[in-house]
């Protein structure tokens, strides 16, 4: 047995471990698995000399490895190597061969042979047994004896025949694996035998160690095969390749040992399996068959049968590979179930490292170049892989800077700086700001709300520059640079906060993010604050997509050090240590993409050109900046690779995707077709062209109005293409900006690199409306006004910023007749040519592209929009749809939500999550893979928000739409039945945190909340249009439980609630439920309109109460008292919802709740005022109907009248004495401080309304307005029925009473000028456009009052009077001749005697404004006091107008004429009636614009004025009198401070005269 040659003792007990495993390995052949466990207890060669069998089936748990092992052991320490006594072919028997031999030839009986078998007693083990091993197995002495002398009589006797089985001895080396063969002779294989393989190796070790590099020779080898070779002989390679010096070996002996390394993943998967039970592994192969993990296919059952722990190991290993085999258990493990061992699994994958690190010095890499371009673009070409990039740097030198340029061009997302001076001139931070934008910052400032932290500094549009400990270039004790100790004390937290925000998966998206740390100089100990930062980021990330890069290898290895012992990990493979500084940046700079590598040009004045730098554009994060040289420059347009791209381009248009620059570029390269030009390309590019040309506005807005998908933006985006030559071009791509900081930006374009400003086009897409759009019309007027120093705006044509708005809807037809003027229309209907050229298009695209008949967005607008078309592809698509599967769930999902949330879509990684598919490398096409067969209707598009992030939606609108509609009408699943199934995924709501996901919540929401206006524009429908949907096509009783699941998804959220109510109180009439959820709203965001809700739930009960009929029966006294209860909560409850709108300085975007419209936001809320009128008006009426208030008996209407107004108590009404009156005086004696209350308040709000609609200007939401307009006028004339007298009804009241006093006529007098709406200042000024008539019995009831005016109070009479004076001048303006007209001299002096009644402290406008029409100077020599009026005026109008101000301003009813007196005072609708043949919504515009001053017909009538232009301040100059006004149009004066004289027209406001048409004398 033994060798009697080999005498010496080699020198065991200077093992390593690695030797120890290595001689297992290689000698013992013993299984890696089993080798490992002699790695993790630490045997090295003077422990293992003192083992004996215990102790090593202490650690293999088997027998048949450690007789083995320990025979093997015994010979080596005495300098022997084992040599069988029995035949060679004995040794590579497997365990099932051994247990057939003993059965079938040993007549052994069954069970001592399955004991063996047990123990893992293969050939090679049983070759080593003895007869006291037997005996320990307990194999009685009999059977031991004869198994050994039939083992010596195999070898004068033939070899047995035995059945091949697949290998399972405890060697690492498997027999031949064949399948098809049954039986085969145990001689060794005809190849050769794998001992002499073994020896061959040994051989040639010393000559291969030597090598760094091997020299690489074809495998013919599969990929299984190489892989399981790999695997088997991981700790040969170890040796063979990572050792450099061996101690001495004597010629005899075993050979000497080197260094291992085990796949570390082996050990753990064998590992977790001998956790499990016999039943577990059972279930565990089940779920191996069925397990799918892309790329890999299951694992068929073929494979697994018949495997113990370790061939399953080896089978898993072999098909998965070494980087997925863990993954794969993890995903089985909870099936089994067995989540016990998943916890411990996942720690122990997170401390994986190689386990054998190589003892000498670091090898030399072959290519670190080629490293680094694989660690930086994922094995691409370009750096887009990684959406951004986050550096971390310390200390640089002055001469490292020229090659860091390559930060440059990396996105960064934000840079965490250690070095104090960096932002000094010598630094790295001054040194990127020369060409890029960073925001300076400190740790502290990422502390808050995520959103929050993200809006405030900029993150995403703007790279973050944190100085991390100090700045030397700002004097400040606070930014002094720290040493270790006090930084670990006081700046560790901040930055570990920071480290925590910038890994959240809100923040960064998983996978895509690479964080660089940035190693400029040497970090000599663990006491550096860079290093906490690593071990931060590795805590934060489990140690992904992380890399280091070292200016030295010194460096390097004293940074893989100190990571090594602290973190556990290798960093070797992701780390650049041997590249300088100089090969580095050029390596970076000569990746991809190279749209920052060339010029990038914009046109500029006298037809010259400005370069468009990166920095310009870090600055105008908003816009997306078309230039004139646009995708040139970019690829090698000759290549394969710009092939292949304009093919891809193209693809992604034609089937559906949003249009890009690149579309345009490639059909107008040499032999390409041209872009299709719509029927509307030529009208809408002359609209831009001649409103450029001719408007004398600094800023216009010009809309196209679309149907969604019918190709608006495309239009839009084709005439900005071909007009960059004239204009700076660029798309608003950032609508979460204020509208004042894109203002900024767009200024900052316009003159960018120039004196002179040139004109700007910019495109604001994806608009729902145009409120949006004129509000950044007013802005960028602002913006440029305080900007443009030195010019005259509106004489420089090359000023104007022409905003193009798209506008999407589904009735784009009904916008377009609102907006008709600077307006286009495009909708789902092509013109006979379009259709040619579509049918053109599809021509040429068979030519490059196969099967373009799939690309359906093309198709059907090629088909005219054909519904029918679009159905019948859907029918087709959706066939055999199974809404069980996940994937059928996700697309229902999809064609809900783009079908009623435009734009929306599910982000790739959610929708990764919701088909379970595990997301091991980033690679969104599974999802379309796992999406067939309705990935046809598919597209995945970027977001730019965040970062951006790709997301998944359906093609096309009608697409979505007509899925929908196939859903229902042939699988019958209902709208209803999707909304439920997504407000019960939780997913999408538990993952909001995520990038993506909080659009998708956002869209969810939009879809139960946002209502849109009817088709006449007048108001807004009463639900969402899916809400409305479920109304009326499916069951009613399902919309209360889908906002009440709604509701519980987002807590947060008052509209789901508010809306809940709506429906409640409106479709349900459960008022007591609906005002539970009203209150809920109000909870949680407390509002007008959530406060609105709860009155608007009051006043439909009350009117639900109230009988039907006008003459209807009355309420009984105890319904009465409910009623006026209801009354009273509603009023408190309107009144409340006002006072909110009111005290809110500025009700910002994110104040206003989602539910309400942009024209609603946009305007003064006044719903609280109307509802109070609506309720009062209802308690009228329930009053009105009381027998003893009953409203068809004059006498008892008079009563009604006077209870109201105060004058009559309740107990002094005549009426009958009954039970039921009686019932009736004391529910009204209860309530009747409030009902008194009601006819004040009233009155009061009409007032409010006169100065509102009168005094301010109509914004361009005209119909919304008429609408409130209407309904305040309908309540008036029941105001008036109700408290005034008929012309009938007072001359019946002389009749019976011919003794009237004078105060009674008075009084009369005074209810006349109440029903003609003329008891007000406003109200007045509104009969300024009526006839002369009315205003003649105005004037006359005023006289009638001053003849008698001893009878009024101070206060009434001297607002009488100033009634007086005003009816007076419009009853001139309008019939000078008649006799109740006094004179100019007459009113001036009556003014005159008020003014001095009320000083300058008077609290309404009024008196001021009279004195600016009557003492307007005439002339320089004239003496007034106007200047002090004016300031009197705008003084009171602050104080009393401010809040009705805020959203709208005012308008100039009179202009100054030419003319002398009162013949001077120019009325606007004088002015208008020039104008009689002109469309009104024309003529608006002309004002709108101020273009109407350039008309013949207003330049005659109007007198121009000189004036002066002081520290930004606009006057009136009549010789040295200097008159302030306000210029009437924003950006019509220039900043700078200058002073100039100007001239321009006056016009006179409730608020002051206003400046019309500023010219400039030079």
């Amino acid at each position: 047995m033994d060798d009697p040659g080999t005498e010496l003792e080699p020198e065991i007990q200077k093992w390593t471990k690695e030797e120890v495993c290595q001689w297992l390995t290689t000698q013992v052949k013993v299984h890696p698995t089993l080798v490992h466990r002699f790695f993790e207890e630490e045997v090295l060669g003077e422990y293992i000399q003192f083992f004996d069998k215990g102790d090593i089936l202490d650690l293999t748990k088997k027998h048949g490895t450690a007789v083995k092992i320990t025979t093997h052991l015994e010979l080596l320490k005495q300098g022997r190597t084992f040599q069988s006594p029995f035949p060679e072919y004995v040794e590579r028997w497997s365990m099932e061969q051994v247990y057939q031999w003993l059965t079938e030839y040993a007549k052994i009986d069954g069970k001592h042979a399955q004991q063996l078998l047990d123990e893992d007693v293969s050939g090679d083990c049983l070759v080593c047994f003895k007869k006291q091993d037997f005996l320990d197995l307990t194999v009685p002495t009999g059977p031991a004896v004869k198994i050994l002398a039939l083992l010596r009589e195999l070898t004068n006797n033939p070899e047995p025949v035995l059945n091949a089985v697949v290998n399972t001895s405890t060697s690492q080396e498997e027999a031949p694996k064949s399948p098809k063969a049954t039986s085969s002779s145990l001689a060794p294989a005809s190849s050769s035998s794998q001992p002499r393989s073994r020896k061959k190796k040994h051989k040639q070790k010393a000559s291969e160690a030597a090598i760094p590099t091997p020299q690489k020779t074809e495998d013919t080898r599969t990929e299984p095969e190489a892989a399981r070779t790999e695997t088997k002989n991981a700790w040969t390679e170890a040796a063979r390749t990572a050792r450099t010096e061996t101690p001495a070996w004597p010629s005899k002996g075993p050979a000497p040992p080197g260094p291992v390394q085990l796949n570390p993943a082996l050990p753990l998967l064998v590992g977790t399996l001998e956790n499990l039970g016999k039943d577990d592994l059972k279930k565990f192969k089940f779920h191996l068959r069925e397990l799918e993990m892309s790329p890999h296919k299951a694992i068929t059952q073929s494979r697994l049968e018949d495997k113990d722990i370790l061939d399953l190991a080896d089978v898993m290993l072999d098909h998965y590979g070494p980087g997925a085999v863990l993954q794969a258990t993890l995903l089985i493990l909870p099936e089994i179930p067995r989540q016990d061992l998943i916890g411990d699994l996942e720690q122990k994958m997170g401390q994986l490292k190689p386990q054998c690190a190589p003892k000498e010095g670091l090898r030399r890499e072959a290519n670190q170049g080629e490293k680094l371009k694989n660690l930086l673009t994922c094995g691409g070409n370009s750096l887009d892989y990684y959406t951004s990039y986050v550096v971390v740097v310390n200390k640089s030198a002055p001469q490292q800077l020229e090659y860091l340029q390559f930060l440059n061009k990396l996105k960064l997302f934000c840079v965490l700086d250690f070095d104090p001076n960096s932002a000094s001139i010598d630094g790295l931070c001054h040194s990127y700001g020369e060409s890029r934008v960073a925001n300076k910052h400190e740790p502290a400032r990422f502390v808050g709300e995520t959103g929050d932290v993200i809006k405030k500094l900029n993150l995403y549009k703007q790279t973050s520059w944190v100085f991390c400990n100090g700045r030397h270039d700002i004097d400040d004790e606070s930014y002094r640079e720290l040493d270790y100790k006090t930084w670990f004390r006081k700046a560790c937290r901040d930055m570990e906060h920071l480290v925590s925000f910038v890994c959240k998966p809100e923040v960064l998206l998983h996978g895509r993010t690479l964080i660089i740390f940035l190693l400029l100089s040497p970090v000599s100990s663990e006491k550096d604050p860079i290093f906490d930062t690593y071990n931060a980021f590795y805590k934060n990330t489990e140690g992904e997509n992380i890399i280091s890069i070292c200016e030295s290898q010194s460096t390097y290895e004293k940074w893989r050090l100190m990571i090594e012992g602290k973190c556990d990990c290798d960093i070797s493979q992701q780390a650049i240590w041997e590249l300088s500084l100089s090969e580095v940046n050029g390596t970076v700079v000569a990746l991809g993409p190279f749209d920052q590598s060339s010029d990038r040009l914009l046109p500029s004045s006298d037809s010259s050109f400005v370069v468009l730098t990166q920095k310009h554009k870090d600055l105008m994060t908003a816009l997306d900046i078309l230039c004139l040289n646009q995708c040139e420059n970019i690829y090698n347009e000759h290549g394969t690779v710009f092939h292949d791209f304009k093919i891809e381009v193209e693809e992604a248009f034609f089937r559906g995707g949003k249009v890009k620059w690149w579309n345009f570029y490639l059909c107008e390269k040499p032999k390409a077709k041209p872009f299709i030009k719509r029927d509307k390309y030529e009208k809408l590019k002359q609209m831009i062209k001649s409103h450029s040309e001719r408007s004398v506005d600094v800023c216009i807005l010009l809309n196209l109005f679309h149907h969604p998908g019918c190709g608006g933006t495309t239009l839009a985006m084709h005439v900005m293409w071909d007009l960059r030559a004239v204009f700076r071009c660029a798309v608003l791509k950032d609508n979460t900006l204020p509208q004042p900081e894109v203002a900024t930006q767009v200024r900052q374009l316009m003159m960018l690199e120039n004196e002179k400003p040139s004109p700007v086009l910019l495109l604001v897409d994806d608009s729902k409306d145009t409120v949006n759009a004129r509000n950044l019309v007013t802005c960028i007027k602002k913006a440029i006004e305080e900007s443009c120093s030195s010019q005259t705006v509106n004489d420089k044509p090359s000023c104007h910023v022409l905003i193009l708005n798209c506008v999407r809807s589904q009735s784009p037809q009904d916008l377009y007749r609102q907006y008709s003027t600077q307006s286009l229309l495009i909708t789902t209907s092509l013109t006979p040519k379009e259709q040619e050229d579509f049918e053109e298009k599809l021509l040429e695209l068979r030519e490059t592209h196969t099967k373009p008949e799939n690309f359906y967005s093309f198709m059907i607008m090629k088909s005219n929009f054909d519904s029918k078309y679009v159905k019948g592809l859907v029918h087709n698509t959706l066939e055999n749809f199974d809404s069980c599967t996940k994937k059928a769930q996700l697309f229902a999902f999809l064609s809900l939500l783009n079908t009623y949330v435009f734009a929306s879509e599910i982000s790739i990684s959610l929708s990764e999550e919701c088909l379970g598919i595990q997301i091991l490398y980033w690679n969104e096409e599974n999802v379309l893979e796992r999406m067939k067969p309705y990935s046809n209707f598919l597209i995945i598009d970027r977001v730019e928000e965040l970062g951006g992030y790709k997301s998944l939606r359906i093609l096309h609108h009608s697409i979505a739409s007509a899925c929908l509609e196939e859903l229902e009408r042939t699988y019958f699943l209902k709208a209803s039945d999707i909304i439920m199934s997504i407000l019960h995924c939780d997913l999408f709501f538990t993952t909001k945190t995520k990038i993506g996901n909080g659009n998708l919540v956002r869209s969810i929401h939009r879809m139960l909340t946002e209502r849109q206006s009817k088709k006449d524009g007048d108001e807004r429908r009463k639900f969402s249009p899916l809400i409305e949907r479920i109304h009326d096509h499916e069951d009613k009783g399902i919309i209360p439980d889908i906002f009440v699941k709604a509701s519980s998804q987002f807590v947060e959220s008052a509209t789901i609630p508010q809306a809940l109510a709506r429906y409640l109180y409106l479709e349900e009439r459960d008022f007591t439920e609906a005002l539970n959820w009203a209150e809920k709203a109000k909870k949680i965001k407390e509002n007008p309109y959530t406060v609105d809700t709860i009155g608007q739930v009051y006043k439909s009960e009350l009117k639900s109460n109230m009988p039907s009929e006008k003459n209807g029966h009355p309420c009984n006294p105890e319904d009465l008292h409910i009623n006026i209860e209801l009354s009273k909560n509603a009023v408190t409850a309107f009144k409340r919802a006002q006072e909110l709108a009111d005290s809110e300085d500025e009700l910002n975007e994110g104040q206003w709740d989602d539910d309400e419209s942009e024209d609603t936001k946009s305007s003064y809320y006044f719903y609280g005022y109307v509802g109070v009128l609506e309720v009062a008006f209802l308690v009228f009426e329930m009053l009105s109907r009381l027998p003893f208030f009953e409203e068809s008996d004059p006498s008892r209407k008079k009563y009604l009248q006077s209870f109201l107004k105060g004058s009559l108590p309740i107990t002094s009404v005549h009426k009958e004495h009954n039970e039921v009156n009686n019932r009736y005086i004391e529910v009204i004696k209860d309530h009747q401080l409030f009902l008194f209350s009601l006819k004040t308040e009233v009155k009061g709000i009409f007032e409010f309304f006169d100065c509102y609609f009168t005094y301010t200007k109509v914004n361009n939401s005209g119909d919304y307005h008429s609408k409130n307009r209407r309904t305040i006028s309908d309540h008036f004339q029941k105001y008036v029925m109700l408290f005034c007298a008929s012309p009938e009804e007072r001359q019946r009241e002389r009749d019976s009473n011919p003794n009237l006093t004078v105060k009674m006529l008075v009084e009369e007098q005074r209810t006349v000028l109440e029903e003609m709406h003329a008891d007000t200042f406003a109200g007045i000024l509104r009969h300024l456009d009526k006839g002369a008539d009315v205003v003649e019995n105005i004037v006359k009831c005023y006289a009638y009052i001053q003849e008698h005016k001893q009878l009024s109070d101070q206060r009434q009479k001297t607002r009488e009077k100033i009634n007086y004076i005003w009816a007076s001048i419009i009853l001139y303006l309008l019939k000078p001749k008649s006799k109740y007209v006094k004179s100019y001299s007459q009113l001036c002096n009556l003014l005159l005697e008020t003014l001095q009644e009320v000083s300058l402290n008077y609290p309404f406008p009024d008196p001021y404004f009279l004195a600016l029409l009557l003492f307007w100077p005439v002339s320089a020599q004239e003496p007034t006091e106007i200047r002090t009026y004016v300031t009197a005026i705008r003084k009171s109008s602050r104080k009393r107008l401010s809040i009705l101000l805020r959203k709208r301003s005012t308008v100039a009813h009179f202009y100054l004429g030419k003319e002398n007196g009162l013949a001077r005072l120019v009325p606007k609708h004088k002015l208008d009636e020039c104008f009689t043949k002109m469309h009104r919504n024309a003529l608006a515009q002309l004002w709108r614009n101020g273009e109407i001053f350039r008309e013949r017909e207003i330049t005659s009538r109007l007198q121009r004025v000189s004036g002066l232009i002081e520290i930004g301040e606009v006057s009136a100059i009549y010789g040295k009198l200097k008159i302030p006004v306000r210029p009437a149009y924003i950006g019509t004066t220039r900043s700078g401070l200058s002073t100039e004289k100007v001239s321009f027209y006056i016009g006179f406001a409730i608020d002051g005269p206003l400046a019309y048409d500023i010219q400039f004398e030079n």
